[in-house]
């Protein structure tokens, strides 16, 4: 089962107030239904390939207008050949349209109606029926970080991106060939999003991928940090070496003060630990850090004098 479905199959076990779910099931019908004239009356179809979505119509129709209807299925002729499921309602079509406000007279509305804008929790069930007839999510494993949903109406996903940024989600709408989409790009806001529509498991699962790759990340970062550290390590020690190795050859340690002669030779000794290391072994005793650097620094400047006397007595 994808992220997507899993969350749709949690928002369809949701109990919610008779009002709110004549809010969600306007969504629904008004993005998923369709309507025609038969015998005087309205005839309401109402389509979905998800099983858990079907179940949800038949409660809220009968939790809101106590009505039953019957279910038509069919294969789509596509690849998939998904089931497609028609909640066909023949009677009692035309009161349930106009009490959601979907149908004006005889016109069909794709706006959604000021009452559910108006009403916060309203504005959340048509979000969740909105989601349900439309939505899409990518599974957060997959760290690109999407969710939309689809209307076929410009002004419908118009009033959609209005009610998700009066939460402060930061929606942005883009048109698509056959619509529009009202979508979602961080992380952050596709949580609150999911915490607004009532969900509390795909909210946790979401929470809890981010933050196993933000732990991974972080011991990532830690690993690149000690690596750059030990050839950082790796660099001095060697450069350190070879100008000790220079002073050896040319003047002998012996030449050097005592504990000069007592660096240097560690340093020799133990050419992989870093200065803070080789300062603790010290036969003299413990030295700090920066002790080491200036007696260390001592013995450079020895060198780069060295390489600079050999470099003229070449040129005479």
């Amino acid at each position: 089962m994808s992220f997507a479905s899993e969350v749709k199959k949690e928002l369809t076990t949701l109990i919610v107030h008779k009002e709110h779910a004549k809010a969600e099931l306007s969504a629904l019908i008004r993005m998923n239904g369709s309507f025609l004239l038969q015998d005087h009356q309205f005839v309401l179809k109402i389509q979905t390939e998800n099983v858990s979505i079907l179940r949800r119509l038949f409660s809220l129709l009968k939790k809101t207008y106590n009505v039953y209807s019957e279910v038509l299925v069919h294969k789509r002729l596509n690849l998939k050949k998904n089931n497609v499921y028609i909640v066909h309602l023949k009677q009692g079509g035309s009161k349930i349209l106009r009490d959601l406000a979907i149908l004006d007279g005889m016109m069909f509305t794709t706006n959604v109606s000021g009452d559910i804008k108006r009403n916060a929790k309203k504005t959340k069930s048509y979000l969740r029926g909105a989601f349900l007839a439309g939505g899409s999510i990518n599974n957060p494993k997959t760290s690109r970080y999407h969710l939309e949903i689809h209307s076929t109406y410009e002004d419908h996903n118009q009033d959609i991106c209005e009610m998700m940024n009066y939460y402060g989600l930061n929606a942005s709408i883009l048109e698509r060939k056959n619509g529009y989409i009202t979508y979602l790009k961080s992380s952050e806001k596709i949580i609150d999003f999911l915490t607004l529509i009532g969900t509390v498991n795909a909210r946790f699962k979401f929470e809890d991928v981010l933050i196993m790759r933000d732990f991974h990340n972080s011991v990532n970062r830690l690993q690149n940090a000690e690596l750059a550290n030990l050839n950082k390590i790796v660099d001095a020690a060697y450069h350190h070496i070879e100008n000790i190795k220079l002073i050896e050859s040319v003047q002998g340690l012996k030449s050097l003060p005592a504990k000069l002669i007592e660096l240097a030779k560690m340093r020799l000794k133990y050419p992989d630990v870093s200065l803070k290391e080789l300062g603790e072994i010290l036969p003299s005793g413990p030295l700090s850090k920066s002790g080491i650097n200036h007696r260390m620094r001592k013995l450079n400047k020895l060198a780069k004098k060295i390489k600079k006397d050999i470099k003229n007595t070449k040129v005479e």
